[in-house]
């Protein structure tokens, strides 16, 4: 009975650290087709936004036609209307008019005198909806937004040519019920003005990073096992899957993982060298089971009968492989970009193994030359689509300006639907590059310049990409360098992160162009929102390289959560980076230490000279379903562990003999919301209530 009650107090503390923790705003600067706020190439006229905005010039015109037909004669209500229709040029317009929940007319009004979290939008000192409806609730508006028919609300039944909102509406608090919120737990309103995110509190850096080692294998890649326990798929560059199980923190243990065993073996698949291979996995949502997963990897047309797929060097983006020539004895388009579907055995509960055999081609590209091919594929959290990173194929500057070429592939990230594969008669009509569909809301349906597989587009060589686990929006890219700068970048809908126009935040000039350019003001290029240059952190190499990483969303380092956490290659820095305000998508980063426990179940060794621990060079950040952090290095597998065990400091931390520390409880109890509360109270209810019990 001690034990089980033992047990049940840590999972209830840990619950609590998570109710008490700082809620995430789940808004990000998104306009109300997802796209990313741009600066507009002229100055708006009607809607005074300036800055990255939502709208264009011809948008801006749009609104001021709808305004004017609303023949609005009283100067207050007017002025009012006109600020609600220019909602939709703000930076944040997505999440005003709630577009994922269906589309509204109107953003969502302000209906509260508290804002409920003043980091998410300034203080409201009254409701702006109640305002709304106290100066035009007896104002003739034609063809107004506030009709019930397209809110599919309770107003009142009139005919068509009601147009006061005292005729279309009960009362006050029926149209504010219908059109009205509040900013409660990381929502934002509508209180008249532009959106602005306030800090509430001062961002302090973790003291430092804690690891352990756990095992001595060199892998590319893990992959949290779908099924949600504590099992992890590792793969290798050579183009090996194992399926290890990843021990308890603070247990002490080790990986336990049978190299000798692999769940599949593709090596005689996959071309190994040291800028091709096996550079990605990905598992089907339902592959618990389903059994399907991917593989994405490099193959030789020469070596290997099975590795065949059109060239992207081709005429549609002005580009002849015959001109290009050889390089290091590679011709263009011998080599391949793949990425092919594998089936597992077993039952839905234990699929250990599985056949090297290919189920289906999901996707095959002939590449130009022999590097920058990212090759990384992840599943969407939110919308399940496979999302491949596609560098720009190679060359130093990009000569045939790839990236920036809508009708190329190189240089992008896509989007593909592998659950519904067209006929093959349907894939030559479209001339997609393998199995798989194309969702329908992909860039390409606003962009017809677009391919219709492209997501993003100007990326260099993405190297490792993730979702933030609470905040699936937020999907952030590491964009490897050329010479001068690497940088991170939030993947949005048609977004143009400006290679090779850019190298980051500075202009791009390359040597040879026979590809042609592609001019600065041509483009409207969303920049890096973390980076840093290489002279700042290799100074002795005169190079680096970005590892992209993810967000710390574990219990195991409270001082540690919320931040992203991102590497260079070498090993030499880690930094920890935090948004500031909250949803704002500005972050400030900064360089972190790190070393190893003491207690380390496998010791990690120092850096000659150095009193840094022996990472080797840094491949890859993983995330297991206990929402733990791993680094992947040539050196072996590192967990991020406590920071007591290596004497940091954290104040959050709170150490128990017998299990992982939870979050913190104080400095967050006053944010907690009426549900929390309630929450709360059945928890402490049922603690009691077991205590009867046992």
């Amino acid at each position: 009975m001690i034990g089980s009650l033992t047990t049940l107090f840590l999972v209830c503390q840990i619950l609590l650290g998570l109710l008490l923790l700082p809620f995430p705003s789940s808004s990000l600067p998104l306009c109300t087709d997802l796209w990313a706020p741009l600066v507009p190439n002229k100055t708006l006229t009607f809607c005074a936004y300036n800055g990255s905005v939502c709208c264009d010039s011809s948008k801006d015109l749009q609104l001021q036609k709808q305004f004017q037909a609303m023949n609005i004669s009283d100067e207050g209500c007017a002025s009012l209307m006109k600020s609600i229709l220019c909602a939709e040029c703000d930076p944040f317009s997505a999440e005003l008019f709630k577009v994922k929940s269906g589309p509204r007319p109107v953003p969502v009004l302000c209906n509260s005198t508290d804002s409920g979290n003043s980091s998410l939008s300034k203080q409201t000192t009254s409701s702006f909806c109640s305002n709304v409806w106290d100066e035009c609730q007896n104002v003739f508006i034609s063809n107004s937004p506030f009709a019930p028919s397209l809110q599919g609300r309770g107003g009142v039944s009139v005919n068509s040519s009601a147009s006061q909102l005292i005729e279309l509406w009960q009362s006050k608090s029926v149209f504010c019920d219908a059109f009205g919120g509040s900013s409660d737990n990381g929502s934002i309103c509508f209180d008249g003005d532009e959106v602005s995110l306030e800090n509430t509190e001062t961002i302090v850096p973790p003291a430092g990073l804690c690891l352990e080692k756990i095992s001595n294998g060199s892998y590319i890649n893990m992959v949290a096992h779908p099924d949600g326990s504590n099992r992890a798929f590792f793969s290798s560059q050579a183009g090996k899957i194992w399926l290890g199980s990843v021990p308890e923190q603070d247990s002490r243990g080790t990986l336990e993982l049978d190299e000798s065993d692999p769940f599949v073996d593709l090596t005689d698949l996959v071309l190994f060298d040291p800028s091709t291979g096996m550079m990605g996995m990905a598992f089907h949502p339902n592959f618990a089971h389903n059994g399907r997963f991917f593989a994405s990897y490099n193959c030789d047309k020469v070596k290997s009968p099975t590795c065949s797929g059109r060239c992207s060097c081709n005429s549609d983006v002005n580009c002849d492989p015959s001109k290009i020539g050889a390089s290091s004895g590679v011709q263009p388009c011998q080599y391949h970009a793949v990425v092919a579907e594998f089936t597992a055995n077993g039952t839905a509960s234990d699929k250990a193994s599985a056949k090297p055999s290919e189920v289906r081609r999901i996707f095959t590209m002939g590449l130009p030359f022999t590097s920058n091919h990212g090759g990384q594929i992840l599943f969407g959290p939110a919308d399940g689509y496979l999302y491949f990173m596609m560098g720009d194929g190679g060359s130093k500057g990009d000569p045939y300006n790839f990236a920036q070429n809508k009708k190329s592939l190189l240089g992008k990230i896509m989007r593909l639907d592998i659950d519904n594969i067209p006929s093959g008669e349907e894939i030559d009509e479209l001339g997609l590059w393998g199995n798989y569909s194309v969702p329908q809301d992909n860039p390409y349906s606003e962009d017809k310049e677009l391919e219709r597989e492209i997501w993003a587009l100007g990326l260099r060589n993405p190297w490792r990409c993730s979702f933030d686990l609470e905040r699936p929006e937020y999907f952030l890219c590491g964009d490897v360098g050329q010479d001068l700068y690497e940088e991170v970048d939030i993947i949005t809908k048609g977004g143009n992160y400006g290679w090779r126009v850019y190298e980051g935040p500075l202009l791009f000039t390359t040597e040879q162009t026979p590809g042609g350019n592609t001019s600065a003001n041509s483009i409207n290029p969303i920049s890096p929102i973390l980076g840093y240059k290489h002279s700042d952190v290799n100074k002795k190499i005169g190079s680096a390289a970005i590892t992209g990483g993810y967000y710390y969303r574990s219990m195991t380092d409270p001082c540690m959560y919320g931040s992203y956490l991102y590497g260079d290659l070498y090993a030499g820095y880690i930094w920890a980076a935090a948004e500031s305000p909250e949803g704002s998508g500005n972050f400030n980063s900064s360089s972190i230490p790190f070393s190893c426990a003491s207690d380390s179940p496998i010791p990690c060794g120092t850096v000659p000279g150095s009193s840094l621990p022996a990472l080797g060079y840094i491949y890859s950040f993983a995330e297991d379903n206990r929402k733990d952090i791993f680094i992947l290095t040539s050196n072996g597998v590192f967990r991020a562990v406590r920071p007591s065990r290596c004497n940091y400091t954290c104040s959050k931390e709170i150490v128990t003999a017998a299990s992982p520390s939870p979050p913190p409880t104080s400095n967050y109890a006053n944010q907690l919301t009426v549900a929390d509360k309630e929450l709360l109270l059945f928890l402490s209810s049922l603690l009691l209530l077991l205590g009867y019990i046992l």
